[in-house]
């Protein structure tokens, strides 16, 4: 019987000891993936899997485990770079790996520790708990910036709930982070049917596809799906590396969800004429896009359309800006009122994500064949920012906070939604708005609010002093970041 809170203890401690000589917990997850991995490939070498797992000789677990002292802060260096070499997940996971633990007696002490657990036993239920733990203790580390890439799992549990994945149909992710809307699409569609055989193999091995183009979150992201039983452990990865928005590779899936990374503009690093090394913006350009632009939010949902099957559905975290910016965005905003059934919006509050300043919301939307008219009949918003307040450590977001926004949703059948707004309950957060009263907005704008916020009225009902501290802080940050892009716009054009 395994002793669950023994071995999350164990892992934690680690951590913390770690975390004393100045090694982050980015840093320990690095070094703890790595040699789980080589853990477990060893465990399931051996009776009763008996798998031929391609491991170089001289650079497996036991002969990492028989060394100490500078000899095993050498031969762990060397095994590192070895295994960055060889294909398929083992060589993506060990992709660009280095040793962040200068100390060969701390490294010993964490070998030991994963030496004594039978892993490839244990529940993955527990390994997967372990690790989460740990990306988001990471996320929370505001230094090191993972939190751009780790979505609230409240929020991403809500998402999956409203969706309804349904077994043997493909969900894509287009920039998956660490896999958390993979692991909660598993653990639905898991839970929620009795699968047989061939449909346990198919959501094990054929359901998820994704990108990450930060090798170390594509990492982290293969070994956190691989923990919690997706995957095989000498399988070919689904998770590609290349940028996604470069092109359509004509693939189409029943699912999209996804949280695109932050920030208006994608990037890269040229050398110039001079042997300078200068920032220029990405353009993509793609016939399947309704418009060329710079805009990272913009462009990955344009994408996300073309990913979709018809009738494919998608549901994704967006900023403030793709519902009301100009040009573009009205450009795309139209579109994607014609061309798929964008039926509901979800406005999100502030203090949930490990960015500060950030304001998003969630677009659901079903992809449709080509029409005459368009497919967007009405679009139902639930605002759960206004008067709501959230902070990451005191206050945090949890599935509970959502589960008024999932009934009004109704999953099991939302053409039947019944509005909690009305003329006589004007503090309702759940009202509809039809295609004709949307469109005849200025720039089609979806930014639309009608709740009151006591804040401005009501002195008496202010929030606690640190949350109205952060909103401030938001505030300012999100206001710096618009003036930042309204100057690049401007020198740009």
């Amino acid at each position: 019987m395994v002793n669950e809170s023994n071995i999350v203890s164990k892992v934690w401690n680690f951590a913390n000891i770690l975390r004393d000589d100045g090694v982050s917990y980015g840093d320990y997850l690095e070094q703890l993936t790595y040699l789980l991995f080589l853990k477990m490939v060893d465990e399931f070498s051996k009776p009763p899997y008996s798998r031929e797992i391609s491991i170089p000789d001289g650079y497996t677990w036991n002969d990492l485990n028989k060394m100490r002292g500078a000899e095993l802060e050498d031969h762990y260096n060397k095994t590192l770079r070895e295994l960055s070499n060889a294909k398929g997940t083992l060589g993506q996971i060990f992709t660009k790996s280095q040793n962040k633990i200068q100390d060969p007696a701390k490294l010993s002490r964490i070998i030991e520790m994963i030496d004594k657990e039978d892993w490839a036993m244990m529940g993955s239920d527990l390994k997967g708990r372990i690790y989460e733990g740990l990306l988001e203790k990471n996320a929370e580390d505001t230094k090191s910036g993972a939190g751009q890439y780790f979505t609230p799992r409240a929020l991403i549990k809500a998402m999956v709930a409203c969706v309804q994945p349904e077994p043997s149909k493909t969900i894509a992710d287009p920039a998956c982070g660490t896999g958390g809307f993979f692991l909660a699409s598993y653990d639905y569609i898991s839970q929620d049917h009795d699968l047989n055989k061939e449909e346990k193999e198919f959501l094990k091995n054929k359901t998820f596809y994704g990108n990450e183009i930060v090798a170390n979150t594509r990492r982290l992201c293969l070994m956190n799906m691989f923990l919690h039983n997706i995957g095989e452990i000498d399988g070919e990865t689904s998770i590609s590396s290349a940028d996604a928005l470069i092109a359509d590779e004509g693939k189409r899936y029943d699912y999209v969800l996804a949280n695109p990374p932050f920030g208006k503009k994608s990037s890269m690093t040229i050398t110039n004429g001079g042997g300078e090394q200068v920032r220029e913006d990405l353009v993509y350009n793609r016939q399947d896009f309704w418009v060329t632009t710079s805009n990272k939010q913009l462009n990955f949902l344009q994408h996300i359309r073309t990913l979709l099957k018809d009738e494919g559905q998608a549901a994704v975290v967006l900023p403030d800006n793709v519902l009301f910016e100009g040009g573009a965005g009205e450009t795309v905003r139209k579109e994607l009122l014609k061309t798929t059934d964008l039926h509901t919006i979800l406005r999100l509050p502030t203090g949930i994500f490990y960015r500060p300043g950030v304001k998003a919301n969630v677009l659901f939307f079903d992809n449709k064949p080509g029409a005459r008219h368009p497919w967007t009949k009405e679009i139902w918003f639930y605002d759960y920012r206004t008067n709501v307040h959230h902070t990451l450590k005191k206050k945090p977001m949890e599935f509970e906070d959502l589960e008024d926004f999932i009934k009004c949703y109704n999953p099991s059948n939302r053409h039947k939604r019944q509005e909690t707004w009305s003329e006589s309950n004007s503090e309702g957060r759940w009202r509809k708005f039809s295609y004709d009263e949307i469109i005849e907005r200025d720039k089609t704008s979806l930014d639309i609010f009608w709740l009151k916020d006591d804040s401005l009225t009501d002195l008496d009902n202010l929030p606690d002093p640190d949350i109205l501290a952060n909103e401030i802080i938001e505030n300012i940050e999100a206001g710096l970041e618009s003036f930042q892009a309204l100057m690049e716009t401007l020198n740009g054009e």
